[in-house]
């Protein structure tokens, strides 16, 4: 028996992914090496708004430092979108550009600038443009609404915009209703500008493909500082209108640190010595960039360390999972991800054969649930490639937990321990003590990357923001090691594919309706989205409203990912607990039998 039962262990060690011995350190330990003195992820202390707080000592201390960092990769290819291809160098004109005419209209330092477009080589140009002359960049949803976009606008005061051809369409009519706003630069696919606002910003660039040819110039002088306001990325609050996270340029930097301190803790883990980041020989990421920009994972996440890395840009008009393929192959694609819907797509298309998808190295995801078993699932596709898992939030600017390589084998229900600069804390719901690791509480954050607080909105500030921590509203709990596990989100919020759903805004438009008495949005699982709304409603004695009009009417006030994919009738009151509050643990059974 015995022999039999050391057989069987010598057998499962030897298909095991975990070598022998590892870890050889602790996480503890591991950030210990990583951060000590004269290493290239030093940490120091620096008094932040009040707040001791521990930073990246080397870290790019501004976005335009990070914009003058790619000078040194001028001759390589940084954008590929379509038959659109860019250098850095000809980034580095289009941005300069752009930033001197920006100065001209008499943007300077605080003032707000709105980039409004979807993935396109312009989105990076409109950003840095913003950003290295200190104003704060405003990234809105490319997929809001006309009256979602006017509130971004007015209630940001936003200045200038850079916009494409469909963002200009929805934003026509509401204009008028900016006050701030002296100039739209729009792109794409538009030959006549009506509004006196509105100029061609192909006028001022050229295409592309020819933005190498601009003259050569210096960026406008400005002193900007790692505190300096660097952009408000704007996130659903449970009141059902957004709220502006002012970030700053400390903010957004750190996570260009905060990604390769976590690659780097992977190979001390195994015991192997972490590559140097800075070798000029290693071979150029090239990023698949398939979230949105105006996003944090897709701006602060992938945008923004890619161009201090000199690494490349591949975009897509819109996600296909055999285009992915395609651009992988061509490409040589090193990296992808962005929520688990991608890359269960790509593990189960029945094309994947046809593709040469060796280049892949890593798949990474976040902002949405997972199943364990698409851990399992990257490691047997993709042969060359460790999966990947993260947290954060755009309170957090994007990264602060990571969870990759073997560790996320091990631990797939984890999304991961705090990056080395950063302190998680479980506390309880009413947040007036610390819980021990093991239970369940709210998960409460604290680094470098936390925002400043809410753009004119003090009190949603001081109710979210406590002493340099920001209460993230999810519940969680810690193990031992300092691994987190999220296990449910105390604010009511659905997350479909990535995108934040708040209930509140859905069911606020649903009230609305002339036939709704009382109405309820819940989550439905879908395996590869996380999940999706789902509605139930009550209608008013004698009224009458099909499925398809509820659908339609949302769809008529809200961005499209936020609309119910199914309407249940319930023909009594929702059942509510002893507060008044509807028991949507009760309601979600009524879709659990519906397909996913």
């Amino acid at each position: 028996m015995t022999t039999e039962l050391r057989s069987e262990e010598a057998a499962a060690a030897a298909s095991s992914p975990f070598p022998a011995g590892w870890p050889v350190m602790s996480i503890a330990e591991a950030h210990a090496r990583l951060t000590a003195p004269g290493e290239r992820f030093e940490t120091e202390e620096r008094i932040i708004r009040g707040v001791p707080t521990k930073v990246w000592k080397n870290c790019p201390p501004t976005l335009r430092a990070v914009f003058e960092n790619s000078l040194a990769f001028r001759d390589r290819e940084f954008l590929v979108y379509e038959n659109d291809r860019a250098t850095y160098g000809a980034f580095h004109k289009a941005t300069i550009a752009l930033a001197r005419a920006l100065t001209d209209l008499g943007v300077g330092k605080g003032d707000r600038v709105a980039v409004i477009m979807r993935n396109l080589p312009e989105w990076p140009v409109a950003f840095f443009a913003a950003a290295t002359i200190g104003a704060i960049v405003t990234p809105l949803n490319a997929w809001w609404t006309g009256p979602e976009l006017e509130y971004g606008l007015t209630d940001s005061g936003t200045k200038a915009a850079i916009v494409d051809a469909e963002r200009l369409e929805r934003l026509a009519e509401h204009l008028h209703n900016c006050p701030n706003l002296k100039a739209v630069f729009v792109t794409r696919e538009i030959d006549e500008v009506a509004h006196p606002l509105v100029r061609k910003l192909e006028d001022l660039l050229g295409a592309v493909n020819d933005w190498g040819k601009l003259p050569d110039a210096a960026l406008p002088p400005v002193e900007i500082g790692p505190e300096d306001d660097a952009t408000i990325f704007y996130t659903s609050g449970t009141t059902g209108k957004p709220k502006g996270a002012l970030g700053t340029q400390r903010n957004i930097t750190t996570n260009i640190f905060t990604a390769g301190a976590a690659a780097a803790r992977g190979f001390l883990r195994r015991g192997e010595p972490a590559p140097d980041p800075d070798d000029p020989n290693l071979p150029q990421r090239v990023t698949l960039l398939v979230v949105p920009m105006f996003h944090v994972t897709g701006c602060n996440a992938t945008t923004v360390p890619c161009v201090n890395a000199g690494g490349k840009l591949v975009l897509m008009r819109r996600w296909d999972a055999e285009e992915g393929m395609r651009l992988i192959e061509r490409e040589r694609v090193t990296a992808t991800g962005g929520v688990p819907t991608i890359a269960w797509q790509l593990i189960e298309h029945p094309a994947r054969a046809k593709y040469d998808l060796s280049s892949l190295q890593g798949v990474s995801y976040g902002g949405a649930p997972s199943a364990p078993e698409l851990v399992r699932k990257i490691g047997e596709t993709f042969k060359g490639s460790m999966p990947g898992q993260g947290w954060g939030m755009t309170e957090t600017s994007a990264t602060f937990t990571s969870n990759m390589g073997l560790d996320y084998m091990r631990r797939p229900d984890s999304c991961g321990p705090a990056a080395a600069v950063c302190e998680m804390k479980i506390m309880t719901v009413e947040g007036d003590r610390e819980l021990p690791r093991g239970e369940v509480g709210e998960l409460w954050a604290k680094g470098p990357m936390i925002v400043k607080g809410y753009w004119n909105k003090p009190e949603a500030t001081a109710q979210t923001f406590v002493d340099g921590w920001v209460k993230t509203g999810d519940l969680a709990r810690m193990d031992e090691e300092g691994f987190c596990f999220i296990i449910d989100r105390a604010k009511d919020m659905l997350i479909r594919g990535g995108e934040n759903i708040y209930c509140v805004e859905v069911e606020n438009v649903l009230y609305e309706h002339p036939a709704v008495m009382d109405a309820a949005i819940v989550g439905i699982a879908h395996r590869t989205l996380g999940e999706e709304p789902g509605a139930v409603v009550t209608l008013k004695p004698g009224a009458e409203a099909t499925e398809q009009e509820l659908r339609t009417w949302v769809a008529e006030r809200l961005a499209a990912f936020k609309v119910p994919v199914k309407v249940v009738f319930w023909h009594e009151t929702l059942p509510r607990n002893a507060n008044g509050k509807i028991m949507k643990s009760d309601l979600k059974k009524v879709f659990e039998t519906a397909d996913a």
